[in-house]
């Protein structure tokens, strides 16, 4: 999840990203511009240093990369009591404000990744600039409403993979077993 997978998904899957539906021009050109840019910089750093130099340096500090944003991801969505709904009853609001965590990182850290702890703030307005996040926290009450988790809380979310439907909210594949035994899935037989 945090390793090889999130690394092709970012080298390979948003470089070429098929489930973009064909009449969306504007995304389309964003991709392959971006690609273009890619290409060029990728080149002219390969004909400086050469391919194994290259590959030496930007293999780890992707794997790194991607594995950190994965977990960034990760955390600011999977934690015990998110917002998951029906689409019938789905709330822009609500999904905003419980379906994203607000990430308290250290202050260095929070630098370092452009205040993304604030991302439950992006689920309602992704035009508010990373720089205006933190304002926008200090200054709305209902911001600072979402769920908080520290660096040292974010560790044991990791384990969250199931939502429970009776519970309302995410568990373990551990805190999973005796609610499975308990709605005979085994039992069914065949589907």
């Amino acid at each position: 999840m945090f390793g090889l997978g999130v690394f092709l998904q970012i080298l390979v899957k948003h470089r070429f990203p098929w489930n973009i539906p064909s009449h969306w021009k504007r995304e389309w050109r964003s991709v392959h511009l971006t690609n273009l840019m890619l290409a060029f910089i990728i080149g002219v750093m390969v004909c400086t240093m050469g391919l194994t130099s290259f590959l030496m340096v930007f293999v780890p500090v992707m794997l790194m990369a991607s594995a950190g944003g994965a977990w960034l991801f990760y955390v600011q969505h999977q934690f015990e009591d998110t917002y998951w709904c029906q689409n019938d009853q789905w709330d822009f609001h609500q999904a905003g404000l419980q379906g994203s965590s607000y990430y308290d990182l250290p202050r260095l850290l929070q630098w370092f990744t452009a205040n993304i702890g604030f991302h439950h703030i992006h689920h309602f307005s992704v035009r508010v600039p990373n720089y205006r996040l933190e304002s926008c926290f200090n200054n709305i009450v209902e911001l600072q409403r979402a769920t908080r988790v520290t660096l040292g809380q974010s560790w044991r979310l990791a384990s969250l993979k199931l939502w429970d439907e009776e519970q309302q909210k995410l568990v373990g594949f551990k805190g999973s077993v005796g609610h499975v035994k308990h709605n005979n899935l085994w039992d069914r037989g065949p589907y």
